[in-house]
C-alpha cells in the first residue's frame, strides 16, 4: 500500500484525561462557607431562646412587653436576612463543588450516569425534583467513588435526610410565623424554626465530612497505580 511521510508525521488524536477534581482550595472553601452557615444557624437558635425567655406569664396566659416584642422582632429579622446571605454563598461553592466532583466521577465511570453533568446545577432548580434529583447524583457519584465496593452509605443519607428535613421543617416554621395571630402561635413557630436549625447544624456537619470524604474517594480513584 503506498505511504508517504505525511502519514508518519500525521498526528494522533490526544488520549483523554480525567477531569480535574475540584481542589483543595475549593474543598477549603466550602468547609469554611459550612461552618459559617452552622454558625448563623446557632445565632438563630439563640435568637429563638430570647424570643421564649422574652415572654413573660403563668397559668396560661402569656404576655410580652412592647419593648421587649421590638426587640425580639428586630433580632429575627437580621438573623434571617444573615442567614439568608450566607445560605446563598454557601449555596453557591457547594453547587460548583458538587458539579465538578460529577465531572471527575463521570470521566471515571461515564456509564455510571443517566443525566449529564450539567444536571449537577441545575437538578437544585427544577421544582419539587430538587428534593430527589440532587440525592440521585449525589448516589451515583458516592458509587463510582467506592470502585465497586460494599462501602457505608450513611454519609449521604446523613447529609441529605438533615438538610431536606431543614428545609421543608424551615419553610414550614416560616408560613406558621405568617399566619401567626396570638402569642402561642409565634412562640410555636419559633420553636419549629429551631427545631430546623438544630437539624441545619447537623446537615452542615454532614455536608462538610460528605464532601470531603467522596472528593478523596474520587482522587484515589482517579489516581494512577504505582
Amino acid at each position: 500500500m503506498p505511504w508517504s511521510a505525511s502519514d508518519v508525521l500525521r498526528p494522533r488524536p490526544p488520549l483523554a484525561h480525567p477531569a480535574p477534581g475540584p481542589g483543595r482550595a475549593l474543598l477549603g472553601v466550602l468547609r469554611g462557607g459550612l461552618a459559617a452557615a452552622a454558625a448563623v444557624d446557632a445565632v438563630s437558635l439563640y435568637a429563638g431562646f430570647r424570643a421564649h425567655t422574652a415572654v413573660e406569664g403563668d397559668g396560661g396566659f402569656a404576655h410580652i412587653s412592647e419593648e421587649r416584642w421590638q426587640a425580639v422582632n428586630t433580632l429575627l429579622i437580621r438573623v434571617d436576612q444573615l442567614r439568608m446571605v450566607a445560605l446563598l454563598a454557601c449555596a453557591a461553592v457547594f453547587i460548583t463543588w458538587f458539579h465538578r466532583v460529577r465531572k471527575q466521577a463521570g470521566a471515571l465511570a461515564p456509564a455510571a450516569f443517566r443525566r449529564g453533568p450539567g444536571w449537577a446545577i441545575g437538578g437544585w432548580f427544577v421544582p419539587v425534583a430538587c428534593f430527589w434529583l440532587p440525592y440521585r447524583i449525589a448516589s451515583e457519584v458516592w458509587t463510582v467513588g467506592l470502585r465497586g465496593a460494599k462501602g457505608p452509605f450513611w454519609p449521604l443519607n446523613l447529609w441529605w435526610a438533615s438538610f431536606a428535613g431543614s428545609l421543608l421543617l424551615g419553610r414550614y416554621a416560616s408560613a406558621r410565623h405568617q399566619r401567626a395571630v396570638d402569642l402561642g402561635a409565634f412562640l410555636d413557630a419559633v420553636t419549629l424554626g429551631m427545631v430546623a436549625d438544630a437539624l441545619s447544624i447537623v446537615a452542615a456537619g454532614a455536608a462538610a465530612f460528605f464532601a470531603v470524604r467522596l472528593t478523596r474517594m474520587l482522587d484515589a480513584e482517579g489516581r494512577p497505580a504505582a
